[in-house]
């Protein structure tokens, strides 16, 4: 890879990884966005996903004592079955206008949280189940599995700590997932671990750099911070989907 790529790959994996490590999402968005105005997909999604394994399990032992157990359960087993549902619907649905929908809707849902619409309680299971299925209907789909999980815990009183913990422990059994598809498909290689471990540093300084400043958020502000990120990611997703229709 030339120098001034290199340069550029690790400056967007170290930017989106103070992301990853302060809020607990919005590292393969970000870090794919940025990279793919230079290099091509086939050589950005397998390392994105090994170094997002990385990530949730850096940051899993810090965090395992805030998890909510019980709404991660139902979440994942939704997520396992939504999946199968959403590679159906990537055989059969154009991939464009569905995730421009996905990207409306997560803006105008984070727009609303923003402006203090909250519910009373955290939802029960048939309501996690079925966020969990939304989330592996879009992410077998589209690759986009993350925004109704994190509407999920930013709209109930769980919490900052709780919700950020639970997010960071969701994306890891789904980065496996994700994981184990690539390589069965054969997208994973030695290449792709030599392109991980070259953008490693970078990585495990941001994740530090980004918890480090969690430790002494304010978690009004906090909460506020992730809904305006989560505005730019669905705003980010609208756009490029905007552009394949084109």
């Amino acid at each position: 890879m030339p120098i001034l790529t290199l340069s550029y790959a690790l400056a967007c994996v170290f930017g989106a990884a103070v992301v990853r490590g302060y809020s607990g999402f919005g590292f393969s968005l970000l870090a794919v966005t940025a990279l793919s105005v230079l290099l091509p997909p086939s050589q950005i999604v397998p390392p994105i996903f090994v170094m997002e394994l990385v990530a949730s399990a850096h940051l899993l032992p810090g965090v395992w004592k805030d998890i909510h157990w019980s709404a991660l359960r139902w979440l994942a087993l939704g997520c396992m079955a939504g999946t199968p549902l959403g590679v159906y619907a990537l055989a059969h649905v154009p991939a464009a206008p569905m995730t421009l929908a996905l990207a409306v809707f997560v803006f105008a849902a984070a727009g609303l949280l923003a402006r203090g619409h909250v519910l009373a309680r955290v939802p029960g299971p048939a309501a996690t189940f079925a966020t969990g299925t939304a989330s592996g209907l879009f992410n077998g789909g589209f690759g986009i599995g993350g925004p109704p999980v994190i509407l999920f815990f930013f709209s109930s009183p769980a919490g900052a700590a709780a919700g950020r913990a639970s997010m960071i422990a969701f994306f890891l059994i789904t980065d496996v997932v994700a994981l184990g598809w690539q390589g069965w498909n054969g997208l994973l290689g030695l290449a792709t671990l030599w392109r991980a471990l070259g953008m490693l540093p970078a990585l495990v300084a941001g994740i530090w750099l980004g918890n480090r400043a969690f430790a002494s958020a304010d978690p009004v502000a906090f909460r506020r911070w992730v809904l305006r990120l989560l505005m730019l990611l669905a705003a980010l997703t609208g756009a490029r989907a905007v552009l394949q229709l084109a």
